[in-house]
């Protein structure tokens, strides 16, 4: 019997970074608004690439990291909420545009959570020796209303991933848990479609719509729950976490859970100061960035915590 591990991580942020002076220039905002309440200073922004072209430059950096064809490839997860088309789906065109012949692909909605769910459901999947890419890939841009300074200020676009293999010989993903919270489902959304009367030929949906104090309430209490429950699962005391990498959607949030988990602020990297809320690419890309800075290391054993539209909660303690 074999686990699966991680082998190597990548993210790829689009050309186009916009601050927070160029955001006041179109609405009613400053740097000083944006960044007390968020901890945002800039966003990367996609000018001519869909999701599947940023997941595809992930997708291409981790073959070339691990030396694998890809062919070799036994599924492709792509965890989005704003995928190229309702079908096929964004992993569908990822796998055809690498040619990797071999794979099952398919995408996973569960917005800001939607990289531990993919990993999660990949880890669980695959079979003694197969190997699969989870990517987290995000334009957000085209869903947000530029106008809505509650919302447009927040989004950047961006995808990351990694690479995984179940070829280890000690488990290396100790305990999980996903939940969802269908009742709020109205606190947070983005691209809701709309019936179209016969013989009616306009279609319509809607941009970014979301209840901010409901949903820092629920980041708060929820997140918190959700680490210290899935630590016990795996027998794990907090304090023996080398690190928690969680959605980085407000850095406001990320504070008070670390206050509500009784663990120093230095074990949780942000990165939103620049790269703005990513949603299911956020902890991809920041894992990838934590590796390459040398933050976070292999041996180590770290939480990662998603959270957002659903409304959802993941954590996941993965030993690296």
């Amino acid at each position: 019997m074999s686990f699966t591990r991680i082998v190597t991580a990548a993210s790829y942020l689009p050309a186009l970074v916009v601050d927070n002076d160029q955001l006041s220039e179109i609405m009613d905002t400053s740097d000083e608004w944006i960044y007390t309440r968020t901890g945002i200073k800039r966003r990367h922004l996609a000018t001519d690439q869909n999701t599947s072209d940023l997941a595809l430059e992930v997708a291409k950096k981790l073959l070339a990291n691990s030396q694998l064809d890809p062919a070799d490839l036994d599924l492709i997860v792509v965890a989005t909420m704003s995928p190229d088309a309702a079908t096929p789906s964004t992993a569908a065109i990822i796998q055809g545009k690498l040619g990797a012949k071999n794979a099952a692909a398919f995408d996973i909605s569960a917005a800001c959570s939607g990289f531990v769910y993919a990993l999660d459901l990949a880890d669980k999947m695959l079979a003694d020796g197969q190997k699969s890419l989870v990517l987290g890939a995000e334009v957000l841009s085209k869903l947000l209303d530029w106008g809505d300074r509650s919302t447009a200020v927040l989004f950047g676009d961006g995808a990351g991933g990694v690479l995984l293999s179940k070829d280890a010989d000690q488990p290396h993903f100790l305990a999980s848990q996903l939940k969802t919270y269908g009742d709020k489902a109205d606190e947070l959304s983005a691209g809701i479609t709309f019936p179209q009367p016969f013989p009616g030929q306009q279609h319509d949906y809607s941009c970014f719509q979301m209840n901010g104090r409901a949903v820092y309430t629920f980041a708060t209490h929820q997140v918190p729950q959700s680490i210290v429950e899935t630590a016990r699962k795996a027998g794990v005391e907090l304090g023996a976490i080398d690190a928690f990498l969680l959605h980085q959607a407000n850095a406001r949030i990320i504070k008070q859970v670390a206050k509500r988990l009784d663990q120093p602020f230095d074990k949780f990297p942000v990165n939103i100061t620049e790269c703005g809320n990513t949603s299911a690419a956020s902890e991809a890309i920041l894992l990838d960035e934590c590796l390459a800075k040398g933050m976070v290391k292999k041996g180590q054993t770290i939480m990662l915590a998603g959270f957002g539209g659903g409304l959802t909660t993941g954590s996941l303690l993965v030993k690296l």
